[in-house]
């Protein structure tokens, strides 16, 4: 249990540490509605990120990727494959980022985000969780690792449950920050979002290039 939790929970920093979603939370606190509207979208987004992990640990649960098995190779081949979808995105992340005073592009989404309410807030926390391209190829990541433990079903809700939280965070640090300091958090959310903005490539491409290695050496280590 404690071998898999060590290797999920580096793929959940890549989720909670992701630009994109902290910058739309940090928007949702400047709306009419701030403290409804972001918490819906953290309980969204929460909902997205188990869902999507739940349901994959049991696709590649299905698979029998048990390090007993006879195909137990289809982890390891499941985690090369990974590793260089990463690898490919990272580089693409690092070509894509803006050049020295440009500003970086934004989601068009983001542009309507002034007038949700908790319902469309909730909605696109629960898409930003589930659906974002980056989080289903690090969420099959571990869920490559859950399915391949042997675990009982009581471990791998556990180790569900623990990913869920600490991918989560990023989310939830601008909430947190707003309840705390109030009138004092502007600032700061403010200097947040324009740097997250600004090197959104950068620190995805960072992020990417780590954990393709890491699923790469897997891979071939397993092979």
């Amino acid at each position: 249990m404690h071998g898999v939790l060590g290797t999920i929970l580096p793929l959940a920093i890549a989720v909670t540490i992701s630009p994109i979603p902290i910058i739309a939370e940090i928007l949702l606190l400047f709306t009419k509605r701030p403290v409804p509207n972001a918490g819906a979208y953290l309980v969204g987004f929460i909902i997205g990120v188990g869902a999507m992990l739940g349901i994959l640990v049991a696709v590649a649960g299905a698979f029998n990727l048990s390090a007993g098995s006879g195909p137990s190779k289809g982890a390891a081949t499941a985690e090369l494959v990974l590793g260089l979808l990463l690898l490919l995105a990272s580089v693409r992340r690092f070509r894509g980022r803006p050049k020295p005073g440009e500003a970086a592009p934004m989601p068009k989404w983001m542009d309507g985000i002034a007038g949700f309410g908790p319902l469309k807030s909730l909605s696109v926390g629960a898409a930003l969780g589930a659906v974002n391209p980056k989080n289903l190829v690090v969420g099959l990541a571990a869920a490559v690792t859950i399915a391949s433990a042997d675990l009982s079903t009581g471990h791998m809700i556990v180790a569900v449950v623990v990913y869920v939280i600490v991918a989560a965070l990023g989310v939830a640090a601008p909430l947190v920050v707003m309840i705390a300091l109030r009138d004092k958090a502007q600032a700061i959310l403010d200097s947040w979002r324009l740097w997250l903005g600004q090197n959104n490539a950068t620190v995805m491409a960072v992020l990417f290039f780590v954990f393709a290695v890491i699923l790469i050496g897997k891979g071939v280590a397993g092979r």
